[in-house]
């Protein structure tokens, strides 16, 4: 069996990349003097794996019970509570909230009876006990740990044997044994290591923190996303009091998932019917309002999508997309001026989802483009309406999956139209009038008003 023995690399402190030699220019993200020298170890290979291999067959399976969180909403983007031994990375914006939800949660799974210790590299314990009286917290069976060094925290957890640990942030603790600061890729990486490899061993689940990078992921994509068993996005408007827990990775669970909160002084509560609160806003006759029913993994959700057109006087009007693709955007406008014979290419569009959602299935191409006419032709979309369909180049409309499922939850909210394209099989609904069209030009003829 050979010895460990060390060799160095230059990795990019971006986005990850290594390279043998250092490099001026990165080639994944296009950074410029961004690679930094790094040791890396290579320990022993172990032979004989043959002798540990089991046959698929012959593995028992075993029922391993989830751990329920405070949080209903929580409990859903995670598949039902956390699984023991797994690793959960939360990743956001600074400010958004995810020391806030954290410290709420593992308040409440504290009181339950669990043994929880919350890491903190970032904050002192005197600063987490003042937002604890904010948040007003007890913190009974709560243990607080202030502390960057990895050794030391691998010690503690070894000596505590907590059931839950929460590390605020993974860029705030180092290993001493390692050359590179804090915070850096191979820093962040060989943290995460040691912390799934814990996490694994003693079946204790682990819940890390991990700041973004400019282009919004966490702590480059290469680097944290491949290593977890969960990846979580805290996400929302700063100055909006909604705020959305997303799921973009789940081993023991559905992606696309997400939790609906809202800030308020004493913290975050849940939001118990998010349809309702997005659109418990939204005033009557309004031009340039569309409601369109999403799935956001397994939740139907209506979300309401503005559109405002204005004539520019600029060589290249602009389009500004908030909560929809961009591209999106782009192809939708150019179908409503090629086969709906709408001039829009002396026209500013701006297109915004309502709550700071973010849509990316192509089942809003129909509210979008309905959207985006009424305000260009300034008349009203019916009040008790939802659209739903995909928009074609040609100007068709096509279909979307799970169709029942928007429709009924549209019907619980009181609206009494659907407009769908028309397809083979047809949603059955007593509750609803189903209204079908065939084009987009048709679908422009039955959403819009008569009247301005």
């Amino acid at each position: 069996m050979s010895k460990t023995q060390q060799r160095s690399i230059f990795v990019c402190q971006n986005c990850g990349h290594e390279s043998l030699k250092w490099l001026g220019h990165c080639p994944d993200c296009e950074q410029w003097n961004c690679f930094v020298e790094a040791v890396v170890k290579t320990g022993p290979v172990r032979k004989n794996a043959g002798e540990i291999a089991q046959e698929l067959s012959q593995i028992q399976s075993q029922h391993t019970p989830r751990l329920p969180l405070p949080f209903r909403e929580f409990n859903q983007v995670l598949g039902g509570g956390i699984v023991p031994g797994s690793l959960v990375l939360i990743g956001g914006d600074p400010g958004i909230g995810k020391s806030t939800l954290l410290l709420e949660s593992t308040a409440a799974l504290a009181q339950q009876g669990h043994s929880v210790l919350y890491v903190s590299g970032e904050e002192s314990a005197n600063q987490i006990k003042l937002r604890a009286n904010r948040l007003g917290l007890g913190g009974e069976r709560l243990y607080i740990f202030a502390e960057t060094s990895m050794e030391l925290i691998l010690e503690y957890l070894n000596t505590l044997k907590p059931q839950v640990v929460v590390i605020d942030s993974i860029q705030s603790v180092y290993l001493q044994e390692m050359a590179s600061a804090a915070g850096s890729v191979v820093q962040v990486r060989e943290c995460t290591m040691r912390l799934m490899r814990w996490a694994k061993a003693t079946d204790t689940a682990v819940i890390i923190i991990g700041h973004v990078t400019k282009d919004g992921s966490i702590a480059g994509p290469n680097t944290l996303e491949h290593i977890v068993d969960v990846v979580l996005y805290f996400e929302g408007e700063r100055f909006s009091h909604y705020r959305l827990l997303r799921s973009v990775k789940n081993r023991f669970g559905s992606t696309n998932e997400i939790g609906i909160f809202e800030m308020v002084d004493q913290g975050l509560i849940e939001v118990q019917n998010p349809s309702q609160a997005f659109l418990s806003e939204r005033p009557t006759d309004t031009i340039g309002s569309t409601i369109v029913p999403t799935i956001e993994g397994t939740r139907p959700l209506l979300v309401e999508i503005q559109a405002l057109t204005n004539p520019t006087y600029l060589s290249q009007p602009r389009r500004t997309a908030n909560g929809i693709d961009f591209n999106r955007l782009i192809l939708i406008s150019a179908v409503l001026t090629k086969r709906a014979r709408i001039p829009l290419s002396g026209q500013d569009i701006i297109v915004n989802v309502i709550g700071g959602l973010k849509i990316n299935e192509p089942a809003a191409d129909l509210g979008i483009a309905l959207s985006i006419a009424s305000s260009f032709r300034d008349k009203q979309t019916y009040n008790d309406m939802v659209v739903i369909g995909e928009i074609g180049l040609s100007g068709e409309l096509r279909g979307v999956a799970q169709m029942d499922r928007r429709i009924s939850e549209a019907a619980k909210l009181g609206f009494k139209r659907c407009l769908i394209p028309n397809q083979s099989r047809l949603p059955i609904s007593s509750n609803i009038e189903i209204i079908t069209a065939h084009s987009l030009t048709e679908a422009l003829k039955l959403g819009l008003t008569s009247t301005p």
